[in-house]
């Protein structure tokens, strides 16, 4: 067990014939009691000190592997987002590509029919056109004919003696 200050206080010395000075040994022993005093202050005030930076120590220890465990957490979940970000866009290209094949084929197909209703119209209006230009032809042939001068004639005076014939009858 070490040496307090009240053990050094109260130590007796035995006298001997020759002995030391006695205010000399006493003076001597104040002075190291208050020496050891100041030293056992000082180590509580190192333990506590100690304890204290060890508190702290171990509390940024704790913020340290807090952190460590935050960024392997960011990270993993970055590398998640970034596959997720790629698998999405794989999904997104697919798809697009598969409405822009489904969209030409449509333009496609549309463009055939459209295509063949253009041939259609062309089919019905040359064989309108045929149709019409033989109608007119036909009709241009009966007015060059010279048997519509004839009907003309013949009809016209056939209706005037009918005319005459009838007002002829209303007077009597």
């Amino acid at each position: 067990m070490p040496l307090t200050p009240l053990d050094i206080h109260n130590k007796e010395f035995a006298r001997g014939f020759r002995g030391y000075d006695e205010d000399d040994v006493n003076e001597f022993l104040d002075q190291v009691i208050k020496d050891y005093e100041a030293v056992i202050r000082e180590k509580k005030e190192l333990e506590t000190k100690v304890e204290q930076l060890n508190e702290k120590l171990n509390h940024f220890s704790d913020i340290e592997t807090t952190l460590n465990k935050s960024i392997l957490v960011a990270q993993e979940t970055a590398e998640e987002v970034k596959e997720n970000a790629r698998k999405e866009s794989k999904l997104i290209m697919k798809e697009a590509e598969k409405n822009a094949d489904r969209i030409i084929n449509e333009a496609l197909h549309r463009s055939r029919s459209i295509a063949l209703e253009v041939e259609e119209l062309k089919k019905q209006a040359k064989v309108f056109r045929t149709r019409l230009k033989m109608l007119v032809e036909a009709q241009l042939d009966l007015i060059k004919n010279d048997d519509w001068d004839g009907l003309l004639k013949g009809n016209f005076e056939e209706d005037e003696e009918e005319n005459n014939e009838t007002e002829d009858a209303n007077l009597y």
